[in-house]
């Protein structure tokens, strides 16, 4: 399969028929979002969907956009790489370009709403940008936006202490006015709806449509995988956020390989690979470097008859895109004393609520340095 060309410009703006939909995505996992939010709402032809990348730099994020850009295609969407991050010019001219782009669009898909470049974009299209406005999931990070959009609260990721250096800041102090404007623009109001198009259990704010994400585009489209033996382990970036301890996290994953007899660790796209080394010297693990989603990777197979994984999004995702195979998703739960004394107040107890609201999921009997069960109980 072919890659897609990275545009070193903006190209040509598509032009949009009035019932049009834009979508703006960061991540892969969004944009396999916005082909499971495409496939549920059938009254959107693809032709009708233009999708916008806005790539971070981070080349394992890129790598696997590019891949999910090629199965956007394949589905009849028109699909622009735009290069925002690459400067206060091309980041100006995107602006620009993009402006036009949503005031032409009747209904406008998010990915990301904690992103600041989105944010912007939603404040300067304010007056008259779309009818509906959709935010796919953008995994656990769409719990907390929509608890904290109930609440009136100002947009921050979970898992950021709210504190920093000087500039970190001051950056976040001038740009709150429009962080501001952005959550005024994602709350219903006359004349526009907003809707979630979500996997996770959320409670929206008054006026806010959930629309369950069963991952039906991905279970139409790939597998039934075939069961290979033995375990696989998911791994996560929240060392790499600050969240737990190295050490403590690389204590965790063994003493889940050796309980469970995993055999292949599948890396979260952010993981640095200084830390995998480590993983795979103190585990002896296989390092599998997954070049989509992991609901894809393990709809397509091979895939172990468990899969475990720490507090994320795929105890939630994984088994709605794994229904009607025998695969069992087990959830190890995040020790307190794994956490660093930077990691934000709120972590715990978001963590254990990403956990214990899991409902596809197994729960493992303890943590994986003092088991309470052993590997029959999953």
């Amino acid at each position: 399969m072919s890659l897609p060309r990275e545009p070193s410009g903006t190209g040509a703006a598509e032009h949009h028929e009035p019932d049009g939909a834009l979508a703006l995505v960061e991540s892969p996992v969004q944009l396999l979002n916005v082909l499971e939010w495409a496939h549920t709402h059938h009254r959107h032809a693809p032709s009708a969907l233009t999708l916008v990348i806005l790539p971070p730099h981070d080349p394992m994020t890129r790598g696997q956009l590019r891949r999910m850009v090629e199965l956007a295609r394949d589905e009849g969407i028109t699909v622009r790489w735009e290069e925002a991050r690459g400067g206060a010019m091309s980041s100006l001219t995107s602006l620009l370009s993009l402006t036009g782009e949503m005031r032409r669009a009747r209904t406008l898909v998010i990915g990301d709403p904690f992103s600041r470049y989105v944010q912007l974009l939603l404040t300067v299209t304010s007056a008259r940008t779309a009818h509906r406005i959709t935010v796919v999931d953008d995994g656990t990070a769409t719990m907390e936006f929509v608890s904290q959009l109930a609440q009136g609260e100002r947009f921050v990721r979970w898992h950021r202490k709210g504190t920093g250096g000087v500039r970190a800041i001051v950056r976040s102090m001038l740009f709150a006015p429009f962080s501001r404007r952005a959550r005024r623009r994602l709350t219903p109001r006359e004349g526009q709806t907003v809707e979630v198009f979500s996997a996770m259990p959320v409670e929206p704010p008054p006026g806010v449509t959930v629309t369950a994400n069963e991952f039906a585009w991905t279970r139409s489209r790939f597998g039934p995988p075939r069961l290979a033996r033995g375990t696989d382990l998911v791994g996560t970036s929240l060392v790499e956020t600050g969240v737990v301890d190295t050490d403590r996290y690389l204590e965790a994953v063994a003493g889940l390989a050796r309980t469970y007899g995993a055999t292949r660790y599948f890396a979260h796209r952010r993981e640095s690979s200084e830390k995998l080394q480590q993983v795979s010297a103190a585990t002896g693990l296989e390092i599998v470097r997954p070049d989509l989603p992991l609901e894809l990777v393990a709809r397509r197979g091979p895939v172990g008859h468990t899969i475990l994984s720490f507090p994320s999004t795929v105890v939630h995702t994984l088994p709605l895109a794994l229904a009607g195979t025998s695969v069992t998703v087990a959830v190890c739960d995040v020790d307190p004393a794994w956490l660093t004394r930077s990691a934000s107040p709120r972590a715990e107890g978001f963590l254990a609520g990403v956990t214990g609201t899991a409902r596809g999921a197994r729960k493992l009997g303890g943590t994986p340095a003092t088991p309470e069960t052993g590997a029959a109980s999953i």
